[in-house]
Order: structure tokens, then C-alpha cells, then sequence
């Protein structure tokens, strides 16, 4: 999917327009993160004239060293690391076999998760891969807060444990994946839950998890289905709307 390191800034940038397309983040909030190597990412920075993750340029997706936390590709200075940076330096360091980290803000996942939703598979065939994405679970970490420091992304770690997708209560959500692709669309696949749940509360009934029997029903359709052309999808979503880098 990348084209080296140019490639792989593109990703980060297309994965950043996509969440703001699809209402993940508002303004500037939220960010994506990719490993290198064992010690340097690159992440979606802030630079001098930023303008928010719906208009986020392969210029803004910078080299940054896992263990100091600085920009270490900007020689002028006018690019920061994100105040929650710890959140992807303490994920890549727990889990080695993680590649990408992304951090969103989606509203219908804070309003859920303030409510006391317990993230289900409350729907099946409607959205196969979200319904597979919650019967692995989806912990909930209990502190609303801004995770900048080490002790309090590792308390954040400890409650994603094993899973690939976590819940901020009153925050947003950590994913994580291989690449941009797979963590993004998983933060998507948390977002629908979340909309899902909320529409059916007003609706006037709570919703259930659907039966073991029916879930065990639900077919993989495989990464070509699920991955690639989902996110084919929405890439030429973004450029038909209007908000591509082209």
C-alpha cells in the first residue's frame, strides 16, 4: 500500500481526512501513528498553520523518536508531537506485532460510553466485521483524561490488554492494526456500534447481543472484502466529496 516513506506519509494523511470525512474527529483532535522501526514513527504532528485532521498533508505526518517523543525530521521546529503522544509510544512498545495506532473522538462513541454501554454485537450481517470487532470485546478505560504521560498510558495499556480496540469513557478510542487501513476501519466498525446502540435507545428499547447462534452464523469475507475494498471505499468517497489530496 505505501511507496516508501513518502507512501507511508500518504497513508497517514489519507487515514486522517477519512476519519474527519466520516465524523471520527472534529477540528483538530486526533491523530495517527505508524512504526518504522524500533525506535521511530512516524505521527500526524502539528504545524504552524494548522488547519485540522479534514485537511491534514503528507507535510504535517513527521518522524518522531519513540523514546524522546521529539520531531526529528523538522530542523526548523515548526512541527509538535501531540500532548497525548504517549498514547502510541506506550501501545508499539506493549505490543510489537502492532504497526499502526490511531486516536479519534468519534461523538457517538463518547455519548455511549458516558451512557454505560457495554460495546456488544447487538446486529449481525448489518456490519460483519463491527460484529466480529465486538464479540472479541471492546474494554472501556474508566479515566476521562489527557493521556500525555507515561503512567497514565499505562494504565491505558493494561485496559486495552489483547484487544485491538479500546474505548476512552467520555473521550474516544484507541485502535490499533498492521497498517492505516485496518486501524481506521476498526475505528470506523467501534463508531457504528456506538450509532447503532444509540439509535435503537431512541427508538424507545435496549438492545440486546445477538444470539451466540446467530453470530456464529456470520461469515469472514476476507481481507479483500473487508479491507481492501472497504477502504478502496471510502478513499474514493473522500476524493468524490471533495476532500482528497488531489
Amino acid at each position: 500500500m505505501s511507496d516508501g516513506l513518502a507512501g507511508l506519509r500518504r497513508e497517514v494523511a489519507v487515514g486522517c481526512r477519512v476519519m474527519a470525512h466520516r465524523g471520527l474527529v472534529e477540528n483538530i483532535l486526533g491523530h495517527i501513528s505508524v512504526r518504522l522501526d524500533g525506535e521511530r514513527a512516524l505521527v500526524r504532528c502539528r504545524g504552524p498553520e494548522e488547519a485540522g485532521l479534514g485537511f491534514t498533508t503528507p507535510d504535517d505526518v513527521r518522524v518522531v523518536d519513540l523514546d524522546s517523543g521529539e520531531v526529528i525530521d523538522d530542523p526548523a521546529g515548526d512541527y509538535a508531537a501531540p500532548s497525548e503522544l504517549p498514547i502510541h509510544t506506550s501501545v508499539l512498545a506493549a505490543h510489537r506485532d502492532v504497526d499502526c495506532v490511531v486516536h479519534a473522538h468519534p461523538p457517538d462513541v463518547v455519548v455511549a460510553s458516558l451512557a454505560g454501554f457495554a460495546f456488544e454485537p447487538i446486529f449481525g450481517a448489518y456490519d460483519i466485521p463491527a460484529a466480529h470487532l465486538a464479540a472479541a470485546g471492546i474494554p472501556v478505560h474508566p479515566r476521562s483524561v489527557l493521556i500525555r504521560t507515561d503512567d497514565l498510558a499505562a494504565e491505558m495499556v493494561a485496559s486495552l490488554g489483547n484487544a485491538v480496540a479500546l474505548v476512552l469513557k467520555g473521550h474516544g478510542v484507541v485502535t490499533i492494526g498492521a497498517d492505516v487501513a485496518e486501524a481506521v476501519l476498526r475505528a470506523l466498525q467501534l463508531d457504528t456500534l456506538a450509532r447503532i446502540h444509540l439509535r435503537v435507545c431512541t427508538a424507545g428499547t435496549i438492545p440486546e447481543a445477538i444470539p451466540s447462534t446467530d453470530l456464529a452464523e456470520l461469515p469472514d469475507l476476507g481481507g479483500a472484502f473487508n479491507r481492501e475494498t472497504l477502504w478502496r471505499h471510502h478513499q474514493v468517497a473522500l476524493e468524490h466529496d471533495g476532500h482528497g489530496l488531489n
